[in-house]
């Protein structure tokens, strides 16, 4: 198993443009953005220069994956990504472990101390 560092981490919002002000404050520069279809959900995109980034995400939709979290648990990280190898070789790895998984590319929040944990094949 091999784990190479942080890919991106995810921090859901209830204001997306609120945050994007707060984050342009803090990063300096302005994010790409974009909507998703399939998460129901808006987003920006603070890319570093190192190949990581930090995604902001808010729901645009009550069916979206993001609604229920957001409601419950608030503004906060989502998820952090790891970069690794072989992202089926990594899952294959923890479920022998016994580490659940979701897809294939995510480790169930409840083996991860409430954390959805990706796993991002390293560019």
């Amino acid at each position: 198993m091999s784990f190479k560092g942080i890919d991106h981490v995810v921090i859901r919002v209830a204001d997306i443009e609120a945050a994007i002000v707060n984050y342009n404050k803090i990063l300096g520069f302005e994010p790409d953005r974009a909507h998703s279809e399939v998460l129901k959900a808006d987003q920006a995109f603070y890319h570093f220069g190192n190949g990581t980034f930090l995604e902001l995400i808010s729901p645009t939709d009550d069916a979206s994956p993001l609604a229920g979290p957001l409601a419950k648990l608030g503004d906060g990280v989502h998820t952090v990504a790891f970069a690794v190898d072989n992202t089926k070789s990594v899952a294959e790895a923890l479920s022998a472990e016994g580490v659940r998984t979701i897809g294939g590319a995510f480790i169930h929040p409840g083996d991860a101390n409430g954390l959805l944990v990706q796993l991002s094949e390293a560019q």
